[in-house]
């Protein structure tokens, strides 16, 4: 799925130039060291909600899950914070141009994006919740909506009116992302995790 992306993102930035597209590879490997630690960290949850849910330990279920988003939301916190005051710097890493126009055009998207990292921490974790309790459809539902059903679309209108209203597709996608996700996981709630407690010794 974000090989996809990136293609058809490319595709779609192609026509503002090389720049635009310059900044989107640049976003993908400076994103890569914020979102890598939280999926690490959702790796590492999949066992232990999956082996508390198989033991019917609702609390313990509970307490991985609210450890795991305080966890994600502090590591994609941070990332937002550096995308937001210093992303000249994080850009300059990548900028060899002498106008400096990735630097220009990349403090912009970067700051931009950065507006999804937190509802993205959420989405995540939860996501990693339903592949541990047999939900792996609805962590599918899950990574479409947040890189392709919705994020794409929303770039393709936005690019009608600039550039730098594409990037806006991002923090679109994840909220909306971020909604259905809650929806899913109220249900998933209601049917699964509460039921265990019933049948825990």
């Amino acid at each position: 799925i974000s090989s996809l992306l990136n293609v058809l993102l490319n595709a779609l930035l192609m026509g503002f130039g090389t720049t635009a597209m310059n900044v989107l590879g640049v976003y993908f490997k400076l994103q890569s060291f914020i979102f890598m630690p939280v999926f690490g960290l959702s790796n590492g949850m999949v066992p232990i909600v999956g082996y508390n849910y198989g033991a019917r330990n609702r609390k313990r279920v509970y307490e991985c899950i609210r450890v795991c988003l305080i966890l994600a939301a502090s590591i994609m916190l941070v990332g937002m914070l550096l995308f937001m005051l210093m992303p000249e710097l994080l850009m300059a890493m990548f900028d060899s141009s002498e106008d400096g126009s990735l630097i220009a055009a990349g403090k912009t998207a970067l700051r931009t994006i950065s507006v999804c990292f937190l509802p993205a921490a959420v989405g995540i974790t939860l996501s990693t919740v339903f592949q541990a309790v047999g939900k792996g459809m609805y962590s599918l539902i899950m990574s479409l909506c947040r890189q392709l059903v919705v994020l794409l679309p929303a770039a393709w209108l936005l690019s009608r009116i600039s550039v730098e209203a594409v990037w806006w597709a991002f923090p679109i996608a994840e909220v909306a992302s971020l909604a259905i996700c809650l929806f899913l996981f109220a249900r998933c709630d209601k049917k699964l995790l509460r039921k265990l407690e019933e049948h825990h010794a």
